[in-house]
């Protein structure tokens, strides 16, 4: 790890925010203390950006970010979209009916395209995450009538794990399928990734791969690790993160991400 990483790329829910859904006092002095070192931060999230605005007013943060699970180019500070790709409709709902056709019926949500793009859940879909995040309930067939970035999926007869090699044994040539916490199994473009968003972030930055240190949770940070020089999973994380991690600190709750931080640039 050396030289100092000049990209810190952290994930939102479940690595940078605590159970709470807030940022740490601890948490936001280390990322003031890579950033006197010069390194830059940048949020790297699942989360379209109108759900990212809460949490960047708390702590001031007017930098890019990567959004939507890498749909999303976001400059904070100007409240502008960079970048913004949409999930093919057509394809999607393709790929809904070959996994229904063997899963049977699932609940499905949509996160709309746009900086001020809604989570509108169809029946029987429960959110899991963003607690108090505006939420608009409609029926499975308005879900795809507005351009969307990425659907959410769930089945009551299925975990998570088991959804997501379902989807992807069965869809997996027409979207990507990934998941990304607890009831949040996401379908996105094909190939769509945060390493590919944070590519174009990093790009436009400066920044290359191996001069970026990850952290994250989910299985969709494992690409994110994939490209960045140094991937830290938090003592949270799910599995297949921990398997591909260079480094695991401690968990969301107990400030891992400014552990790492602190014996960096301290």
């Amino acid at each position: 790890m050396t030289p100092l990483p000049r990209l810190v790329a952290t994930d939102l829910d479940g690595t940078l925010l605590n159970s709470a859904e807030t940022v740490s006092e601890r948490n936001r002095a280390a990322l003031a203390l890579a950033g006197a070192a010069g390194a830059r931060h940048i949020i790297v999230t699942g989360r379209g950006a109108r759900w990212t605005r809460t949490v960047f007013d708390e702590i001031g943060y007017t930098g890019l970010a990567v959004c939507a699970q890498g749909a999303q180019v976001y400059d904070a500070g100007e409240h502008r979209l960079l970048t913004s790709l949409t999930l093919d409709r057509r394809l999607a709902a393709t790929a809904l009916a070959k996994i229904e056709a063997e899963t049977g019926t699932l609940a499905v949500a949509a996160s709309q395209d746009g900086l001020d793009g809604e989570v509108i859940t169809g029946p029987g879909y429960a959110l899991e995450i963003g607690t108090g995040l505006p939420v608009r309930r409609v029926e499975r067939d308005e879900l795809l009538t507005e351009p969307v970035s990425k659907l959410y999926l769930q089945h009551p007869g299925h975990t998570d794990d088991e959804l997501t090699a379902v989807a992807e044994r069965l869809a997996g040539d027409l979207v990507t399928i990934t998941m990304a916490g607890p009831g949040v199994v996401e379908m996105l473009p094909l190939g769509l990734s945060k390493a590919t968003g944070l590519a174009v972030a990093a790009h436009r930055l400066g920044v290359k791969g191996s001069g970026t240190i990850a952290f994250g949770d989910m299985p969709n940070d494992v690409p994110m690790f994939g490209w960045a020089g140094h991937g830290v999973a938090m003592a949270n994380a799910h599995e297949q993160l921990l398997a591909v991690a260079d480094e695991v600190t401690t968990s969301n709750d107990e400030d891992g991400v400014a552990v790492v931080l602190e014996r960096l640039y301290g």
